[in-house]
């Protein structure tokens, strides 16, 4: 090792990062569900319970008896533990210089940027979203604009021409788009066979917009080939539609199998942020306001609510259901088909854990066939020819002193019945206390378009990232579905890295050795090279601690290591890295031959590209393997997808060289465990370098 680093200025370097083992873990991790006890019963008998208080008239006396773990497990049927949220890679974590003359396909939400009204500049969604897209075009990307908008999204949209600037005549037709982001976006009329423009029209422009993705039925049907040609010629793929992540489309999941690097936008960072903080548990008494219809098709997600929260207020269509199952006297044209059991199965649950599940005392009931003629009925009263159209007053009298011992409160899906108009006054009455309470340090999460819109008129000081337009997305999590726009982006490193107690002195050039296995080519390094710092990047968390363990037991303060997936998180590790990065080393993978669709999935793009970008000029990258093929397709896909930044290096002066150009020893004079049960054993090993930057073999080397 002693003469390699010294040919390249003692440049290499070993990633020492910290690991699982001894760091500190995010607190309020979010978990999924698992399917409770209670709906795998084919039965449910129908039964009062005096212990769940079946309206606001008690109030919600919500006991704080959820203060450890243990009792909420208890309290929680045997829903188990739940998966958490995938750290994912974000625009705003990704290294700013590596979005230079990159080209940048940004997936953005039609609803936000494209809409009708006139866009509410203080609204998070609206400026995150712009801000995502001025980010890249600041920092000298080349961004391509891809979305879907119909005719309900903005009257005046029909195609791409009414969206962006078409060059015509060297004339510039004004547009929607452009006179949002305040930058000329030039339109992109396109054929299913030649999606994207081709790369002399690019040096022209720095913004463009591709054909509305709703006139293809390949986006739809996340059709690959159409997924690997919108992708042609792009780099970076992100994400700031989280709108459309509980969908799978060709713009959103299957683009991102072709793109180096797949990140969330600004916006959709944001949203998904607000996603966790709605799932979290942090403030008690916690209280979800649920509203709008189709209690069948959400009763797994209600069930993940009952789960987590201290109360649950029904109003809308959904508290119908629940007096129902609970043997109120409701009317026939008021009960969801299908939804007695699920009512019955969360009601259930819901005693279980001892907590309430409340609805409405009265409603204001308009007249079937005089709907001017308006009359207050107790809930499980409503005469016949009469229908509901908004909560009662005395229901929101209940509602107000419910809230009001409450610090998080979830309201999620309209206070609306399909009888009332667009806007309830009793929706703006709800926003209206929440804004209260706002001010009071309760945690509000706002959740739908039309709830959102209340808060929006009626609130003053509640903030605007604690609102979520796009209800769909949320449900379909709290059923404990994954959402494929969010599992389609780059995983990230989870933790933010302390280098300074990695290493004692962490400026020092870092090398790092993915796949490090149980660590002797490591540990060895870093004993002989006290001037560089040792990273290895290993999968299996035991071989991890272990190496950890040695690195205590023998005081190295130069050698660490982490336990993760380099392929995913190489970029965000490494990154951070205050360093130069001199040298990565790939030894003896293990591919399965059995599976060749699989045999060299370590190695893919985004992992090859993410090394090219952090290697430092003339850093190299070292390869071997016991198998010949292996270690020549390494090479392959390493000068494939290099960039054209990375040749074959050879040190005459110190390496041996066989007549197929592979090193006869490891030029570092330090052994892996395999590669040392290799030679052991009389096999040959098949070695190779590759530099950064071209090299002139004949340069002395320094310290010689």
């Amino acid at each position: 090792m002693g003469q390699l680093l010294n040919s390249v200025e003692g440049t290499l370097l070993l990633l020492n990062n910290l690991t699982f083992y001894g760091f500190p873990t995010k607190t309020s991790e979010f978990h999924q569900p698992k399917s409770c006890s209670f709906f795998r019963r084919k039965t449910a008998k129908l039964w009062k319970f005096r212990s769940v208080r079946s309206s606001l008239q008690g109030g919600l006396e919500v006991k704080d008896r959820v203060n450890s773990s243990n009792e909420f497990k208890a309290n929680c049927c045997d829903e188990g533990e739940m998966e958490p949220f995938p750290h994912i890679q974000t625009l705003r974590k990704f290294p700013k210089k590596e979005l230079v003359e990159k080209v940048v396909m940004v997936r953005f939400d039609s609803t936000n940027l494209l809409r009708e009204e006139d866009l509410d500049w203080s609204s998070q969604s609206v400026s995150s979203a712009v801000f995502t897209i001025k980010y890249l075009h600041e920092a000298g990307a080349k961004i391509i604009l891809v979305s879907d908008w119909r005719k309900k999204t903005n009257s005046k949209l029909v195609n791409v021409e009414s969206v962006a600037e078409i060059i015509h005549d060297n004339l510039f037709v004004p547009d929607i788009l452009s006179s949002v982001i305040q930058h000329k976006v030039v339109a992109i009329k396109c054929n299913y066979s030649d999606v994207l423009p081709k790369m002399e029209v690019l040096k022209k422009e720095d913004i463009f917009l591709i054909e509305n993705l709703s006139k293809f039925k390949e986006e739809v049907a996340n059709c690959s080939k159409f997924a690997e040609l919108l992708s042609s010629g792009v780099d970076i793929f992100v994400n700031d539609s989280f709108s459309q992540s509980h969908k799978i489309l060709a713009s959103t999941v299957g683009i991102a199998r072709f793109c180096s690097a797949c990140m969330a936008g600004f916006h959709f960072e944001e949203s998904l942020c607000q996603l966790k903080k709605a799932a979290r548990t942090n403030k008690r008494p916690y209280v979800a306001i649920i509203g709008g219809a189709n209690l069948h098709d959400k009763a797994a997600a209600l069930s993940f609510l009952v789960s987590r929260c201290d109360g649950l207020v029904f109003l809308g269509m959904m508290s119908f259901q629940i007096m129902h199952a609970l043997g109120l006297s409701i009317p026939s044209n008021l009960v969801e088909p299908g939804a007695y059991q699920a009512a019955l199965d969360i009601i259930q649950f819901a005693h279980d854990r001892n907590i309430p599940i409340l609805y409405p005392k009265d409603f204001w009931c308009m007249n079937e066939h005089l709907p001017e003629k308006m009359r207050k009925f107790p809930s499980h009263r409503i005469l016949d020819g009469w229908l509901p159209v908004d909560l009662g007053p005395r229901s929101l009298d209940e509602l107000n002193s419910v809230l009001v011992k409450c610090k998080k409160i979830l309201w999620i899906g309209p206070v609306k019945f399909k009888f009332s108009g667009q806007c309830a006054d009793g929706a703006s009455k709800l926003a209206q206390t929440l804004n209260e309470l706002s001010q009071r340090n309760c945690d509000i999460t706002v959740v739908g378009n039309m709830a959102c819109k209340a808060m929006v008129m009626e609130s003053k000081s509640i903030l605007v990232n604690d609102m979520i337009e796009n209800a769909s997305v949320v449900w379909e999590f709290f059923k404990g579905r994954t959402l494929p726009g969010v599992m389609a982006l780059d995983r990230a490193y989870p933790f933010e890295i302390d280098w300074k107690s990695a290493y004692s002195n962490p400026a020092q050039p870092l090398v790092v050795d993915i796949g490090s296995g149980s660590g002797l080519f490591l540990l060895g390094m870093a004993r002989r090279r006290k001037d560089l710092n040792f990273l290895g990047l290993e999968i299996n968390t035991k071989l991890v601690r272990r190496c950890m363990d040695s690195v205590h037991h023998y005081g190295i303060r130069n050698g660490y290591f982490i336990a993760t997936n380099a392929t995913s998180t190489f970029r965000s590790i490494v990154s951070s890295y205050p360093g130069e990065l001199v040298l990565v080393s790939i030894q003896c993978p293990n591919p399965d031959f059995n599976k060749p669709e699989h045999r060299w999935r370590m190695l893919q793009r985004s992992l090859i590209e993410a090394v090219v970008d952090l290697l430092a000029h003339d850093g190299k990258v070292f390869l071997q393997s016991d198998i010949e093929a292996v270690a020549v397709r390494m090479k392959e896909l390493f000068l494939k997808n290099g960039k054209g930044k990375l040749t074959l290096w050879n040190d005459q002066h110190h390496a041996k060289m066989n007549r197929r150009a592979w090193f006869e020893e490891n030029p570092f004079g330090v052994m892996s465990d395999w590669e040392q049960h290799v030679i052991d054993r009389g096999y040959p090993m098949y070695r190779l370098m590759l530099s950064k930057s071209p090299v002139s073999n004949d340069v002395a080397v320094a310290g010689e």
